[in-house]
């Protein structure tokens, strides 16, 4: 621990219409064995009780800080948190060891961001990090639910080591900024290390604002991480099978050419695209073999 309790660390919460959890998600924060610096809550359009809830903390704790932004209310997967967080990284500067993106219904074990610590410290190859996601299931017992790649961070909880988070240069406000994040940490030599044991009690499930406008986004994406349209379909597949939902197949496949007829500007360089899907094609085959 005496090395850890050095670490310095600050937190972005993007926060719309989070009355129901942040409350708990801030106790969650403020009871870690290793405090952050500075938690930076983004009040992103919230017409509901948070600013009420953001006001009590912020009189208790004094590195906690909140700041409201306005946006609109329609759901944006991606590019809305996205835009929030960053809103929330313009508040702090670059005195720390790592960086976190928070969503505002989870909740944290005690000694999260300690162990968290402990992976950075543990070799400068890590750049992002992170545990695994539960959700309550209809008999409201905490359950799994993580994506078939174990070695992915989900974005409700993501750590970046600073040298990584400058490499990859930020988050991208687009769907699909959590894989692409990861798939550039890979590409400038870091590696993303999960802990199963780390358990993130996610309180909103995932699929709940997943709408087919939504998968059309994730299809779009798809496009402007430079995937390509063979990729792009294995993955929808993959998708749609693990949800037992064909239409997911269409939508997704309707974003990709959507966004290719429109000749949307790629998130990636030619390079960086490449690499990504070199990784993918390794991943596909790898689970062939």
């Amino acid at each position: 621990m005496s090395q850890q309790s050095n670490t310095a660390y600050y937190i972005v919460i993007p926060a719309h219409n989070e009355e129901l959890y942040l409350a708990d998600a801030l106790e969650s924060v403020v009871n870690q064995s290793l405090p952050p610096k500075k938690v930076v809550v983004v009040n992103d359009h919230s017409t509901d009780g948070t600013s009420g809830i953001l006001e009590v903390f912020t009189k208790k704790y004094s590195f906690i800080q909140s700041i409201d932004k306005e946006s609109s209310d329609e759901h944006l997967p991606g590019s809305k948190v996205v835009a929030a967080f960053n809103t929330g990284l313009g508040l702090l500067d670059e005195e720390y060891d790592f960086l976190v993106k928070l969503d505002a219904d989870t909740i944290l074990p005690a000694d999260y961001f300690e162990r968290i610590a402990s992976l950075f410290s543990a070799s400068e190859k890590i750049g992002i990090a992170g545990g695994f996601a539960y959700e309550r299931n209809k008999k409201g017992q905490w359950e799994l639910n993580h994506p078939m790649d174990k070695d992915h961070v989900r974005g409700a909880f993501k750590a970046y080591s600073k040298s990584c988070f400058k490499a990859i240069g930020g988050l991208r406000e687009a769907m699909g900024w959590d894989t692409v994040d990861e798939l550039l940490a890979r590409f400038h030599g870091f590696e993303v290390r999960t802990d199963n044991t780390l358990h993130v009690k996610h309180q909103r499930p995932i699929g709940d604002a997943y709408n087919a406008k939504a998968r059309r986004s994730q299809g779009r994406a798809m496009y402007l991480m430079r995937y390509g349209l063979l990729i792009s379909s294995i993955a929808s597949l993959k998708m749609a099978w693990k949800n037992r939902k064909v239409r997911i197949l269409v939508d997704n496949l309707s974003g990709y050419w959507e966004a290719k007829k429109r000749k949307q500007a790629y998130i990636v360089t030619p390079e960086e695209g490449k690499f990504i899907r070199n990784l993918r094609w390794q991943r596909i085959f790898g689970k062939l073999i």
